[in-house]
C-alpha cells in the first residue's frame, strides 16, 4: 500500500522552526495529522493519504458524484488553510493538491525555489482583503432616467412625436437607460477601485458572482481583491465605510472582508 502527500501550503522554514512541536491538525483523511517537510528556506505542510483510497480516479469520481463528500473535504481544506494562516505566513494551495511522493514534492519546490522565497517575503506583514460592491439596479435606473443628459435629450426629442411613434421610441429609451446604467456602474466602480488601490501593494479585479451564489437582493457590480500592508488596513476599512455612508442612499452597498489566506497574490506551479 503506497502513500500520497496532500499539500495544504508552503510556509517559511524560520516560522516553522519557531513553532516546535508543530501545531496538531487532522489531515484530509481524518486519520493522519499534518506535519512539515523542510526544503531549505521553504517548509511544506502536508498530510499522508492512502494511494488506493485517494487515487486520481477515485477523487475525480467523488468530486463528480458525491456532493456531500466534496462539501466536507472542501470545508476541511478551507478551514485548515485558514487555521495555518492564523499562525504562519503561507502560500495556500488549491483544493486537492496531491503529490505522489516526498521526492516529487521536493523536486517541484526546488524548481520554484526563488519564486517561492520571494513570494513568502512579499506576503510577510501584508494581508489579502476582498471588496464586493452591490447595486440596486432599479434605484439606479430611476436616477439615470431623471438626471442622465442623454436620456433627457431623447425624452425631449420624442415628446413632439405622435402617440404611435412615441410608443416605439419609448422602447429605445428603455434600451438607452440600460446602456447608460452599465456605463454608470462601471464608471463608479472603477473610480472606487482606483482610489482603494492607492493603499495596496497589489490589486486584482475578479469575476462578479450571480445572485444565486451571493443570495443578495442586489446585483454584484464589482469584485476585487487587494494585498494590503498591515498598517493600511484601518485606513482601507474606514475609506469603504465612508463610501458606504456617501452612496447607500443612491443604491450602492459595500461588503469588505478579510484578512484571507493570500490565494490571489501567491502561486506555486
Amino acid at each position: 500500500m503506497g502513500e500520497l502527500l496532500y499539500l495544504y501550503g508552503l510556509i517559511p522554514t524560520k516560522e516553522a522552526a519557531a513553532r516546535e512541536p508543530f501545531p496538531s491538525y487532522k489531515g484530509f483523511d481524518g486519520e493522519h495529522s499534518l506535519y512539515p517537510i523542510t526544503i531549505d528556506q521553504v517548509t511544506a505542510v502536508v498530510s499522508k493519504l492512502d494511494a488506493d483510497a485517494y487515487s486520481e480516479e477515485v477523487i475525480k469520481e467523488k468530486m463528480e458524484q458525491d456532493m456531500s463528500w466534496l462539501q466536507e473535504k472542501a470545508f476541511h481544506h478551507h478551514e485548515t488553510v485558514a487555521a495555518l494562516y492564523e499562525e504562519f505566513t503561507i502560500i495556500p494551495l488549491k483544493f486537492c493538491t496531491i503529490y505522489k511522493s516526498k521526492e516529487s514534492l521536493q523536486a517541484a519546490i526546488e524548481l520554484n525555489k526563488e519564486k517561492l522565497e520571494n513570494s513568502l517575503t512579499l506576503l510577510q506583514g501584508n494581508e489579502e482583503w476582498n471588496v464586493k460592491i452591490y447595486c440596486d439596479d432599479k434605484e439606479l435606473k430611476k436616477g439615470i432616467s431623471e438626471t442622465n443628459e442623454s436620456v433627457k435629450a431623447k425624452k425631449e426629442e420624442i415628446s413632439h412625436l405622435s402617440p404611435g411613434r412615441q410608443f416605439f421610441e419609448k422602447k429605445k429609451i428603455d434600451q438607452l437607460i440600460e446602456r447608460e446604467l452599465e456605463l454608470h456602474k462601471n464608471k463608479v466602480c472603477e473610480e472606487i477601485h482606483d482610489k482603494l488601490k492607492e493603499l495596496s501593494l497589489y490589486d486584482s479585479v475578479k469575476k462578479n458572482w450571480s445572485k444565486d451564489v451571493t443570495g443578495a437582493a442586489e446585483q454584484m457590480a464589482w469584485n476585487s481583491v487587494f494585498l494590503l500592508p498591515s498598517l493600511q488596513i484601518t485606513k482601507f476599512v474606514n475609506e469603504i465605510e465612508e463610501l458606504q455612508q456617501k452612496l447607500e442612499n443612491k443604491g450602492w452597498k459595500f461588503e469588505v472582508t478579510g484578512p484571507w489566506p493570500p490565494y490571489h497574490f501567491s502561486s506555486f506551479a
